[in-house]
């Protein structure tokens, strides 16, 4: 199968974006490392634990795997927007979360690519699909399929469609030639970092690898989300 039409089987499926990576270790795997050493996943210790090591090569998933079909599913609906409104009484549930499962989503529609896949692939071949909970640097790899850069925010950005999109992964034993990492397209801008109401965002001091990261032990979707304790003052 060619990667053209694996990649229009997953539009076909739901995906707004589809890529191939090799699935094989990449440099984002060191920047992990040095981002737990230094504190920034706080307390969310499914992260720090025994999987993280797995996170190095994404063949400890799959062994078989030679390459993975990186796919994004847009959320970001015709729902108005938290800045069309100045109410101080407003509260408002993160766009992400405005409808179902995105879990069961993206796996039933990587599922229906992998029925796809088999229908038009003469010979068999393994599987495996990872959806956000799976030990993957899905950002990463997402990058190196060509879905987008990886911001200083930390989210991966597409040039036409933006950051608003849930991310899955198909591992496949099927050797696919991989697309191409973008560009940076950030430049100079500073618009994420200095919008930041807790300065979440800081400087790694990296000489080579992200000049930026993001601190969890800062950031309020931590503090709602991944902290089972009470906020911090």
């Amino acid at each position: 199968m060619r990667p053209d039409q694996i990649k229009n089987l997953a539009r076909e499926c739901g995906f707004e974006l589809a890529g191939i990576a090799p699935a094989v270790p990449v440099p984002e795997a060191a920047y992990y490392r040095q981002w737990t050493a230094d504190g920034f996943a706080g307390e969310m210790r499914y992260l720090t634990d025994h999987r993280a090591i797995m996170r190095d090569d994404p063949r400890s998933l799959l062994p078989s795997a030679r390459s993975i079909l990186c796919a994004g599913r847009l959320y970001n609906g015709p729902q108005p927007y938290s800045t069309q409104f100045d109410g101080e009484d407003a509260a408002w549930i993160s766009r992400y979360a405005w409808g179902d499962d995105y879990h069961q989503v993206l796996r039933r529609g990587l599922e229906q690519l992998v029925e796809r896949v088999r229908a038009q692939e003469g010979e068999p071949f393994e599987w495996k699909i990872c959806v956000d909970t799976a030990p993957l640097l899905e950002r990463a790899y997402a990058r190196h399929a060509g879905l987008g850069w990886i911001a200083k925010n930390t989210c991966l950005i597409n040039q036409t469609m933006g950051s608003w999109f849930f991310l899955g992964e198909l591992l496949l034993s099927l050797d696919l030639a991989p697309d191409e990492p973008p560009p940076d397209r950030c430049g100079t801008c500073t618009r994420c970092i200095d919008a930041c109401p807790t300065a979440a965002i800081v400087a790694t001091g990296l000489a080579e690898g992200p000049a930026w990261a993001l601190d969890s032990r800062l950031c309020i979707s931590y503090f709602t989300i991944e902290l089972r304790g009470s906020v911090p003052e």
